[in-house]
Parts: structure tokens; C-alpha cells; sequence
């Protein structure tokens, strides 16, 4: 019987397939944006963009006299400026070998590589989320714990359907261990039987160990606004792209991902815009020189309202901010969200001029570009295999950190 050389095209297959098993997050999230990227036929280098409309809100008027209120749109983008590869070599007697073995020997470890970076991509997106809800370094150990992040997504009016957790092997075992004294039925069986935890609170539920570890800011005491904040200082149509506010502070040395409260903002509905009787949380987008990047952006009044300053309370001006965490102390970020809160976008990568023999195979809203180069002296094959994407935390407000409670 004549060998059977494997061919780019079913090296591309296998590898494809692999990656699409390995997925975790990546399945979770909004993939709707990958549609709105023109068809190319020689597919996307590094850097195409698709810009993303936020939606409007408006005010309710009180009585019979129209109250005419402007439309303003805000928007945000995704680019997909993620190339990640992995390059493998083989020898000609090397793809002689049957796709099985060739498999399990070199594309399985090489995909589930880059599928974990992808996820671990996505799960860095944390930093954008301004909710962290439980006391950071404790484990999620009881369903009371875990209560806590749908109970503040349906506070802030998120969605209920298209929910997902995904917790750090630890939280998960923590959590996993309250399940199994239940009746053994639904997740209670799972969870004793084949240690999963399935559906809980509405919530599908997984363990990833890309679950990322944030490091609070090396000095988060006693830090406060530097600078007069008044309701007219930020208004909508000014920060409608970003969501971003830009604040003087004193003292504090902080990290991208830090989490706090200003005192006397609180959250509000946000439709009703209703005082919700708690802090209003924010994260810290950059820092530099007591010069902090926030997110969101503090809107007073409006359609667009998003906090509730303390009555009589006209200036935050020396206002203290509270952070989560200890200083320079690190924690697991579980999360919960809606799968609107985060974005992922494959694309398939553009044959470069001059490669030969170059395969693209797509399944799934998933791409994978395969360019060989052949070395006639060793007669070796080096195979370089790509995926080019983006990622972007399109609305953190639909997505909250979660830890346990002591």
C-alpha cells in the first residue's frame, strides 16, 4: 500500500478542529461583529476596523407639552490586531504519518496553545469591568457567594438570558463542594458524579485556567479627587465614543484594572435612573502621574445619567476614593456576564504574495492560515500555523468581577 502524505489542506482541517474543541470564553461571547467585516478575497492583515453604534437613551417628559430631546449615538470599534501563530517543523518521512498520530504528537499541542491564548486575550478584558462585587482573596465557597453577581447584574438592568461564569479552578472547586450536599438532581448530580457545575442561578457555568490574576496598585490609601467635579463638568456627547473621564487625584500609585468608589456617588437604574442606595463602582483605565483614566465616565443628569451624587453635595473635589483589594496583592478575576459584554472577531489572515501552497480553513467563525516553507538541503518542512483576531469589552456594564465573601 502507497503512503498517505498528508496534505497543508488536511493539516489546516485537523488543526482547525482542535482549536474549535479547546474554546472555552471564546464560545461565550458576541461573535456578531465578524459579519461585519467586508468579504475579502485575499483576507485581513493586521488592523481592520469595524466601528460599533451605542445605543441612545432618552428622558420621560411629564405631561402634554413635547419636550424635543436630541439623538446622540455614541459609538466604540473593534480591530483585529491579534496575530498569534505557533511553527512546527517536519521531515518528509514525518508526514507519512497518519493524521491520528500526527495529531496528537504535534497540531493538538500547537492549537491548544493558541486557543488559550485567545481565551486568556479575552479574559483580560477584565480590567474594562467596573463591578466587583464579594471581598477580594476569597473563595467562592457557597451559592450565597455567588449570588452576588447576577444580584448586581439585575440590579443594573443586564439581560438575564446569555449569561456566563467562569470561575478559577479554586473558586470552582469552592463552589462545587456547597453543590453536592443538595439533592442529588440537576447540578447537585453533576457536580458529585462528573464535577461539573453546569446551570446555577440561571448562569452556565465553567472553570478556565485563564482566569486572570490582578495585582492592586502598589499604594490605593488614602486617595482622593484633586480636582473640582461638577455635574456640568462631563456631559455625554463629550465622552459618547470612550466612556472614558479623565480625573486629577492626589496620593495613590495605581494599576490598569484597579476598582473603586468615589464617596457620595451612587449607582442608578439605568432606566430609571433611580438611586440604587450603593457606591457607584469604576475602574481604572490608565494611570499616570496622579493623572487617572476612568471608567464610566460620571454622568450627572439626563438621558445618559449614571450616578446619583449624595444631596447637597456639589463638588467632589477632595472626595476620598476607596479601592478594592489590598496594595500589590494579587486576585482571580471571575467573572459573570452577558455574551454582549465582550466581542471577539476571527478573520481570515491574507495569502502573502509570493507563499505557495498556502491553506485557509474556516468553521465556525473560526480561521486558520497554514504557510509551509521548504528547506531542499534537510528536506524539512516548516509549517508556520495563524490566527489573526480582536477582542474588545463592548459594554462592561453588562459584566461583573466576582470573588467569595469571608
Amino acid at each position: 500500500m502507497s503512503n498517505a502524505v498528508l496534505t497543508n489542506s488536511i493539516i489546516a482541517k485537523e488543526a482547525l478542529m482542535i482549536l474549535e474543541n479547546e474554546l472555552v470564553m471564546s464560545k461565550k461571547v458576541y461573535r456578531g461583529l465578524e459579519k461585519e467585516f467586508s468579504n475579502s478575497t485575499n483576507g485581513y492583515t493586521p488592523g481592520a476596523t469595524v466601528t460599533i453604534k451605542r445605543p441612545t437613551d432618552f428622558t420621560v417628559r411629564d405631561g402634554a407639552n413635547a419636550s424635543v430631546q436630541d439623538v446622540v449615538e455614541g459609538s466604540t470599534s473593534i480591530t483585529v490586531d491579534k496575530q498569534k501563530g505557533v511553527d512546527f517543523a517536519f521531515s518528509s518521512l514525518e508526514r507519512t504519518l497518519s493524521i491520528k498520530e500526527l495529531s496528537e504528537r504535534v497540531i493538538k499541542p500547537a492549537m491548544v496553545q493558541l486557543a488559550n491564548q485567545v481565551d486568556a486575550d479575552l479574559m483580560a478584558l477584565y480590567k474594562f469591568v467596573p463591578n466587583w462585587v464579594g471581598s477580594p482573596g476569597q473563595t467562592i465557597n457557597s451559592f450565597t457567594d455567588y449570588s452576588l453577581g447576577p444580584k448586581i447584574l439585575d440590579q443594573y438592568g443586564v439581560p438575564a438570558d446569555g449569561r456566563t461564569g467562569i470561575l478559577s479552578p479554586a473558586d470552582q472547586w469552592g463552589l462545587l463542594g456547597t453543590q453536592t450536599g443538595m439533592y442529588i438532581q440537576g447540578a447537585a448530580n453533576t457536580a458529585y458524579r462528573e464535577g461539573e457545575l453546569g446551570r446555577i442561578g440561571g448562569i452556565e457555568t465553567y472553570m478556565s485556567q485563564n482566569v486572570q490574576t490582578h495585582t492592586v496598585g502598589s499604594d490605593v490609601t488614602a486617595v482622593t479627587i484633586n480636582q473640582s467635579i461638577v455635574t456640568s463638568t462631563i456631559t455625554y456627547s463629550a465622552v459618547k465614543t470612550t466612556m472614558q473621564q479623565t480625573v486629577t487625584i492626589a496620593g495613590g500609585t495605581l494599576n490598569p484594572g484597579d476598582v473603586f468608589t468615589i464617596a457620595g456617588v451612587n449607582a442608578v437604574n439605568p432606566v430609571t435612573k433611580a438611586d440604587l442606595g450603593f457606591l457607584k463602582t469604576f475602574t481604572v483605565i490608565s494611570y499616570s502621574a496622579n493623572t487617572l483614566v476612568m471608567y464610566p465616565a460620571m454622568i450627572w443628569t439626563g438621558a445618559f445619567q449614571n450616578v446619583a451624587v449624595a444631596s447637597g453635595t456639589t463638588d467632589l473635589n477632595g472626595a476620598a476614593m476607596v479601592f478594592q483589594g489590598t496594595a500589590s496583592t494579587g486576585y482571580a478575576q471571575n467573572m459573570i456576564f452577558n455574551r454582549n459584554a465582550f466581542a471577539l472577531a476571527v478573520v481570515p489572515m491574507v495569502v502573502p504574495d509570493g507563499a505557495f501552497d498556502v491553506t485557509r480553513e474556516s468553521f465556525g467563525g473560526l480561521s486558520v492560515r497554514m504557510i509551509p516553507f521548504y528547506n531542499g538541503s534537510s528536506d524539512v518542512s516548516t509549517c508556520r500555523l495563524d490566527v489573526l483576531y480582536g477582542v474588545k469589552a463592548l459594554d462592561p456594564r453588562l459584566a461583573t468581577r466576582i470573588s467569595g465573601t469571608a
